[in-house]
């Protein structure tokens, strides 16, 4: 009778002293918040390379790669205006100016009757 396949589960646990178990596990974790917070979709993957062992007939070596792609979130992007000299700024140059005009501050608060 031939062996049974072994489970999978229990080769990724082994799998470079546990590491890789360990990786995985973190990196899910971390994509799954990350695509819970942003609301886009991100992926984790495990890459598997199974060669030969040179000079050890029926050994192989398994070598792993993680990859993860988490979802960004959307960075704002804020409104600038251009001069007509090419220089970017956050104030309107076409926005007209009141002169004259000064900022009053208070440190005397109120209630309301």
């Amino acid at each position: 009778m031939a062996d049974e396949p072994r489970l999978f589960a229990d080769f990724i646990r082994e799998q470079a002293g546990g590491k890789t178990h360990d990786e995985l596990t973190e990196n899910l974790a971390d994509l799954a918040f990350a695509v819970r917070e942003t609301g886009k979709p991100g992926t984790l993957t495990l890459r598997l390379e199974v060669r030969p062992m040179k000079g050890v007939p029926g050994a192989v070596q398994i070598s792993d790669q993680i990859g993860v792609k988490t979802p960004k979130t959307d960075r704002p992007a804020p409104v600038f205006f251009v001069t007509d000299t090419g220089r970017v700024q956050k104030d309107d140059p076409m926005q007209p100016t009141f002169e004259g005009l000064r900022e009053i501050t208070t440190t005397e608060i109120r209630e309301a009757n």
